[in-house]
């Protein structure tokens, strides 16, 4: 019995290794993927709020778009269950918990851990334009 354990753990082990090879020689083939937000094709996913998906699919797990806030957008307090990760192109995005407020201006970086309550929006002004990155399916789940 021991002998028949021992041989599927290194079955498996020569299996993962077979499809982590192919996962990586596919990701060869693709190439690089480059995306430029002023000419990606923005979509209304919400009043105020436009998405260019650049790769994956925020309605099914990780994923990365260009996202705009119009100005003076209010998201009111929520959460997400998934990380976020976000970078400033133009604009801000503006970021507020209990422990502070952050300007996520051209070129800064801010990383939102699933489940953290927050308040977000858009500069009054220009609203803003930023690269965002989800570890998972995107959510907003408004804060009680």
């Amino acid at each position: 019995m021991k002998k028949v354990v021992a041989l599927l753990v290194v079955a498996a082990a020569v299996g993962l290794a077979a499809v982590s090879a192919l996962e990586s020689t596919q990701a060869e083939k693709k190439g690089a993927l480059f995306a430029a937000a002023e000419k990606a094709e923005f979509e209304e996913v919400i009043p105020g709020v436009t998405k260019a998906v650049i790769w994956g699919d925020p309605e099914k797990g990780a994923y990365g778009a260009f996202t705009r806030f119009k100005a003076g957008l209010d998201n009111g307090v929520h959460t997400h269950t998934s990380d976020v990760r976000i970078v400033g192109i133009e604009g801000a995005y503006l970021y507020r918990t209990d422990a502070g407020e952050h300007r996520v201006g051209k070129g800064c970086f801010l990383s939102i851990p699933g489940g953290t309550k927050h308040w977000s929006g858009g500069d009054a002004k220009d609203g803003a334009l930023f690269y965002e990155e989800g570890a998972g399916k995107f959510d907003l789940v408004p804060a009680k």
